[in-house]
């Protein structure tokens, strides 16, 4: 495995994040900035040191979904909310009560679907 140069990786996330607020700065306003930086900030804690099989960060795998919701879907804030935080429940200490005290209801309610849609398809058939 090779070694990885942890400051490079940093800007690569915080310009992978400058992209995707570009990606929806006509959809979005101070306040909606204010959640999805909340938001971005709470998935690179909670993915913190966690690493893709290929080695990158995995929060880069968060940035992209949002990216995607963003530019390609054109979706807005809450979209772009849940796809940050789409993996956090799963893969760490942050429950739906956590979410929704930070969120709100409909943020909650989305990401608590998304869990349950992925614990379907991870079911052995």
């Amino acid at each position: 495995m090779r070694p990885f140069d942890l400051e490079q990786e940093k800007k690569e996330i915080i310009n992978k994040y400058r992209a995707l607020l570009r990606a929806c700065n006509d959809k979005t306003n101070k306040e909606d900035k204010k959640t999805i930086r909340k938001a971005f900030n709470i998935a690179v804690k909670g993915h913190e040191d966690v690493r893709r099989k290929s080695g990158e960060p995995y929060i880069l795998h968060p940035i992209a979904v949002a990216h995607i919701c963003a530019k390609e879907i054109g979706l807005g804030t809450v979209s772009i909310v849940c796809a940050l935080l789409h993996d956090i429940v799963e893969d760490t200490d942050y429950t739906i009560l956590d979410i929704e005290k930070n969120f709100g209801k409909k943020i909650a309610t989305i990401i608590d679907g998304l869990t349950k849609i992925s614990d379907v398809f991870d079911q052995k058939i």
